[in-house]
């Protein structure tokens, strides 16, 4: 009964890390966006080093 208690715990957190990186990737994505718009090559820079990140966390987490 624990074994399926924890493992149902581990499920909610993931999803719950899930949904927060989503909501940092979509933040990123639009600061990338407007970075592009006016040509800021530094924040441009950043927001994809960022982005990356993002994406490898989530790979961890099975959610892409």
């Amino acid at each position: 009964m624990k074994q399926l208690i924890n493992t149902t715990r581990k499920k909610n957190v993931d999803q719950q890390k899930t949904a927060v990186l989503k909501l940092e990737m979509d933040y990123e994505l639009a600061t990338l966006f407007d970075a592009m718009k006016t040509s800021d090559k530094r924040q441009v820079k950043e927001s994809k080093q960022k982005l990356e990140k993002i994406r490898q966390e989530l790979v961890k987490l099975k959610a892409l």
